[in-house]
């Protein structure tokens, strides 16, 4: 039996506060730019409003069929990682959806382990924006 292995998930917190984003705005997306400053925190966008480049990265899906973007050269740096949408009080400077709500989303990591790394290989690679474009 093969464990199914995910490379991002979210805290309960963070759960709730998307779920009410979605209420608000319909369905929405993350993207991880791995930029400077607020770059580096996991931004929220109505999924209409945001186009995926052609080089970024589906990492997979959260609740409500959220789905979860990284640039490519910060997947390169992270793909050996699995990703944790958290959310904690206070505003980020970005162009987030919840910021207007007093909180802001941000990542907690950890290493992947042997055995998740060995899983994911034997996978295809994930989808990448250029796949949404043909």
């Amino acid at each position: 039996m093969h464990t199914r292995v995910h490379r991002v998930g979210m805290t309960d917190a963070a759960r709730v506060v998307l779920r009410r984003l979605i209420e608000q705005h319909g369905p929405v997306l993350f993207h991880q730019s791995g930029g400077c400053c607020d770059g580096s925190s996991p931004m929220c966008f109505p999924s209409r409003e945001f186009h995926v480049g052609a080089a970024d990265v589906l990492l997979g899906h959260l609740a409500w069929h959220t789905e979860f973007w990284m640039s490519g050269d910060q997947y390169k740096l992270w793909k050996h990682t699995h990703l944790t949408v958290d959310v904690v009080e206070g505003r980020g400077g970005g162009f987030s959806l919840e910021a207007p709500e007093g909180v802001r989303f941000i990542i907690r990591s950890r290493l992947l382990t042997e055995v998740e790394l060995s899983t994911l290989a034997a996978l295809p690679p994930p989808r990448t924006g250029a796949d949404e474009l043909t």
